[in-house]
């Protein structure tokens, strides 16, 4: 985002310099021609009428001396020339070797016409220098002038010129860099802590703030609004926990009375109830598994669960053991399906737990006398647990809302739930790195799978 806040700034900023540049060199370079070619031209003008008086006398002897002397002093040759094209008067008249581009100057001047300033060049350079003026004498060409200047001083003062403006220019360019990246670090540091600040909360650091008084009013006004949410999200995060912890400590102890009693009960029974004792223990001591895992939960961690290697599929039969009597109530079967052993690394309360949800949901919309398939499955490294139910099913909008917290669908009537099975399954799957999904079975019911990715197998 820095890159493109400073890219958008900076680059019409050096347009616009650039451009103010360049029109400024050439408007400099223009202006050093100007004065140069005006300066000719004076020059051109005072030796047209010494060169009309000398043509006239027909003596050359007071216009060489002239010209020997501006050439010595401002170091500029001056040539006249007869109406043949003849070289009247120079400098130095044996080097008045005119090259192609000065003799067509001369031959235009001696056929009457006036010299002609020099179109616009380049900055950097400056014209050829030479210009030719004819002779009158009463309306008669009697002779040409021909003034060569110097370019070197005007060359010298455009170049002073050019690299003045690029110099100011650079400077500018300079400033505004060092302007776009501090209105950058104004404008973005605030989005930077608030980008570092919700990482922080997602990773569970709770008390993660941002600075209010920082950066333009409307950040600081959104990193009082995140700050205002923040504070919210920890006192809800804060009176849940405490709920959780208070409530696992208040079931600890009625549930340890009650696995005592049930130690204490089974001594007096006979052999015939070992079975049903073994399996009240069994449950108790899941539920125990279940108290302690909510209360690793309560405290942001895993607590004391372990990730194990499980057999999803007799993880799988023992859950459909322990609901059987429930559902043989209302003259449901459960089935066991799938294959016969699919092991996986996780943790087995929590699957217990969310397979639990599933199949008392399973079980409370299924109609009397149907029947509830469960069977695990593995698919290269990823493992699943379905549950088959043939109940009213759902419409495809209905099964993606279905692990919502608090839905239900309005074709349940009054059978009793809250809405929150599905989704404590979804949850407590999600801690694993699980996923639980829901859709319409093949013909009639519901299909509810429990994925999990299983990056061993033991």
């Amino acid at each position: 985002m820095r890159r493109r806040l400073v890219l958008v700034f900076l680059i019409p900023l050096v347009a616009i310099l650039v451009a103010l540049g360049g029109a400024a060199g050439w408007s400099a370079a223009r202006s050093v021609q100007q004065a140069f070619y005006t300066q000719q031209l004076g020059d051109l003008g005072y030796f047209v009428t010494s060169a009309r008086q000398a043509l006239r006398s027909g003596s050359a002897a007071v216009i060489d001396a002239e010209v020997e002397r501006f050439q010595e002093v401002y170091g500029i040759e001056v040539t006249v020339f007869d109406l043949g094209g003849g070289v009247w008067a120079s400098d130095d008249r044996d080097a008045a070797v005119l090259a192609e581009e000065d003799a067509e100057r001369v031959r235009l001047a001696l056929s009457g016409r006036r010299a002609e300033q020099p179109a616009a060049v380049f900055p950097w350079t400056v014209a050829d220098a030479a210009l030719a003026e004819p002779v009158f004498d009463d309306g008669d060409v009697i002779g040409a002038v021909m003034v060569a200047g110097d370019v070197d001083a005007p060359r010298t003062a455009i170049l002073q010129q050019i690299m003045l403006i690029s110099a100011i220019a650079l400077v500018l360019i300079a400033l505004g860099v060092l302007l776009v990246f501090r209105l950058a670090q104004w404008v973005l540091s605030p989005v930077r802590r608030l980008d570092e600040a919700m990482v922080a909360i997602e990773r569970g650091e709770m008390d993660a703030r941002v600075q209010e008084d920082a950066g333009p009013p409307e950040l600081r006004r959104m990193a009082q609004v995140f700050n205002g949410m923040a504070d919210e999200i920890e006192r809800v995060m804060t009176r849940q926990q405490e709920f959780a912890l208070n409530a696992s400590h208040e079931l600890r102890n009625p549930l340890n009375a009650l696995l005592l009693r049930v130690e204490h009960l089974a001594t007096g029974l006979g052999g015939e109830w070992r079975d049903d004792v073994e399996e009240t223990r069994e449950e108790g001591r899941r539920m125990t598994r279940i108290l302690e895992t909510l209360l690793g939960l309560a405290r942001g961690g895993r607590g004391d669960s372990a990730i194990s290697a499980v057999d999803l599929a007799t993880l799988s039969a023992r859950r459909l053991d322990a609901w059987r009597d429930v559902a043989s109530a209302r003259g449901i079967a459960l089935r066991s399906t799938g294959e016969r052993s699919v092991m996986s690394v996780t943790d087995r309360t929590i699957v217990e737990s969310a397979l639990d949800a599933v199949i008392d949901n399973a079980v409370k919309y299924s109609p009397d006398g149907a029947q509830i398939e469960v069977g695990a499955h593995r698919e290269g490294q990823v493992c699943r647990i379905t549950v088959r139910d043939h109940g009213p099913g759902l419409t495809e909008e209905q099964a993606a809302a279905a692990t919502d917290r608090f839905w239900r669908s309005t074709e349940t009537g009054d059978t009793p739930g809250t809405g929150l099975g599905l989704a404590i399954a979804s949850d407590l799957l999600a801690t694993v790195g699980g996923e639980l999904s829901v859709a319409s079975a093949d013909g009639v019911g519901l299909m509810v799978v429990l994925t999990l990715h299983d990056g061993t197998t033991p």
